[in-house]
């Protein structure tokens, strides 16, 4: 892709991602994720209806008339993009990529965060940690994070979510609000995940196509693994062969719902054909 092309997606991508953040997302981020509690601001004149415990008496004894202490929300957090690029999030069968909408979704969270003046980080795993960007505030940066998920190749294919997980809670020593997006077509981070949601506010969506959830009967077919990079013929005509795929890919599921509800942390299903607006909103709005 040249830089014409890329800059060219990037404009596109923030004008969508920035207007969703602008009027919607916005003020639901900074009702969902608190600051860390209220700070001292200044004082100013006693008005009626003031809380009587907030009266500074040192200032009031000086002027002879009531001062109350005015405090405002500590806000400033870090948000932490977790994002799978391994070879199973460049599938989608409607009119986008599993990875076209985790990117989407990545920058809608990242311009609410910067409307709240937070930091942003991003962390682009496969089976190793393929990038990590430390947490930085403002659109220069949040356009950074959008480039690398639309242009960046992976060096491994296959997918490690409890090496990425380590590696996010060592590198963030203070608490953070993590979304992990993904497929989560993968298993054995349940503990890993259990650690570190102890720590950090976690959040994990799924983003997946529909002709993922069952094979379809269609005869012999050629079909390729991004993961393995085998290639094998099946006979999708077998019943054996399908049920086997469902449970295969049920069991997955069932393994992602289970680790995020037992271990606190939130979770959200969103279909690449099915609008992921509502999704987060909805989530929001159920956390606020």
């Amino acid at each position: 892709m040249d830089t014409k092309e890329l800059l060219k997606k990037v404009r596109k991508i923030e004008i969508k991602t920035r207007r969703l953040s602008d009027h919607i997302f916005g003020g639901e981020y900074h009702s969902t994720f608190k600051g860390r509690g209220m700070t001292f601001s200044e004082v100013r004149e006693y008005q009626f209806g003031d809380d009587v415990r907030n009266i500074d008496w040192n200032v009031t004894a000086r002027y002879n008339e009531p001062f109350v202490k005015v405090f405002e929300e500590e806000r400033e957090l870090t948000m932490m993009l977790m994002v799978d690029i391994s070879g199973s999030e460049r599938f989608g069968t409607e009119d986008q990529f599993k990875n076209e909408i985790i990117t989407e979704i990545a920058a809608t969270l990242a311009f609410s965060a910067t409307q709240n003046n937070d930091k942003i980080g991003l962390i682009l795993f496969t089976d190793e940690i393929e990038l990590y960007i430390p947490p930085k505030k403002g659109r220069f940066h949040v356009l950074r994070i959008i480039r690398e998920l639309i242009e960046f190749k992976p060096k491994s294919k296959k997918t490690n979510l409890a090496g990425a997980l380590k590696f996010m809670s060592n590198v963030m020593k203070k608490k953070a609000i993590v979304f992990v997006l993904s497929d989560f077509i993968v298993d054995d981070y349940k503990q890993t995940l259990k650690i570190v949601s102890r720590k950090h506010d976690i959040t994990g969506i799924r983003v997946y196509d529909k002709r993922e959830e069952e094979i379809p009967s269609l005869g012999m077919v050629q079909m390729y693994d991004e993961e393995s990079e085998e290639t094998i013929l099946v006979n999708t005509s077998s019943k054996k062969v399908r049920t086997n795929y469902s449970k295969y890919y049920n069991e997955k599921v069932e393994y992602y719902r289970d680790s995020f509800s037992k271990t606190g942390a939130g979770s959200i299903d969103c279909r690449v054909d099915e609008s992921y607006v509502k999704k987060l909103l909805g989530y929001f709005k159920r956390r606020a």
